[in-house]
């Protein structure tokens, strides 16, 4: 009876230690891949859009940084449209007609951004002669995924959507910008749920 008994404690041993061993694997794994789903879904709601600073034509230094504080204060006020990403402002611009594309890479891969948006603010001109500006622009952007791929391209003329002739420059500027980032909205829903499912930081 004892050598019985012996043996079925060291049978019982047997079996107990491969199914601990199962286990502790098993929620090992499950930890693992929870893990791995969090930080997959903590990634997807930081990534970025950047934003690159408008090009300004005319290019007169003097109306640059007036620019860039109206069209970023209308970017920030309609940012929350894009639900799950955030706003990165790049300081310093790419020309809208000949977009770097390797530049536009590069900062998104540093960056963990899946879009990047190339913009342009032109001014209107007055009369004849020396550039005597309007309060009227056209806002334009270009719309980009990681890999440098173009993917859609709108612009809002502030003066053909509201044949507006009162007001400032700057509340121009931003209601161009909110109008075309309206239009790249769509064009960015669209797109998005391909790109983002393929997308990876690089």
């Amino acid at each position: 009876m004892a050598v019985f008994l012996q043996q079925h404690n060291t049978m019982m041993k047997l079996y107990f230690l491969p199914f601990f061993v199962l286990s502790i694997i098993s929620l090992t794994s499950c930890k693992s891949v929870k893990g791995t789903n969090l930080t997959a879904s903590i990634d997807s709601k930081n990534q970025n859009i950047l934003y690159f600073n408008p090009e300004v034509f005319p290019d007169i230094e003097e109306i640059k940084e007036p620019t860039y504080s109206a069209f970023y204060a209308a970017v920030s006020g309609k940012i929350d449209d894009y639900r799950h990403y955030k706003m990165m402002r790049v300081d310093s611009y790419i020309s809208f007609d000949s977009v770097d594309v390797e530049a536009i890479k590069e900062f998104c891969r540093n960056n963990n951004a899946p879009f990047a948006i190339v913009p342009k603010v032109k001014y209107f001109k007055v009369g004849l002669g020396k550039y005597v500006f309007s309060n009227q622009v056209i806002v334009s952007m270009k719309l980009y995924d990681a890999d440098g791929n173009f993917l859609a391209e709108s612009d809002y003329d502030t003066y053909k959507k509201n044949a507006r002739i009162l007001g400032s420059a700057e509340n121009s500027i931003k209601i161009g910008t909110e109008g075309v980032m309206n239009f790249i909205s769509k064009d960015l829903t669209k797109n998005k749920k391909s790109i983002v499912k393929n997308f990876q930081p690089r």
